[in-house]
């Protein structure tokens, strides 16, 4: 399953997390991800949108 949003690419980022005694493991940030029913190029489809580009107003939701 992708963990992209349709909207802006938001994906997955990787880093480093890092104990108090400095202890390094890998860590995966994932982007919070909806599925919603919006309007995309006039006709209402269910898309997979960060919370973000809900908040902001660039995904018109359908009623």
């Amino acid at each position: 399953m992708s963990r992209v949003c349709e909207v802006c690419g938001k994906g997955v980022s990787t880093g480093m997390q890092v104990s108090h005694s400095h202890v390094r493991s890998k860590k995966k940030w994932a982007p919070n991800l909806q599925r919603v029913k919006a309007v995309v190029n006039g006709t209402p489809m269910r898309i997979k949108t960060c919370t973000r580009c809900l908040r902001s107003g660039k995904v018109q939701r359908t009623v």
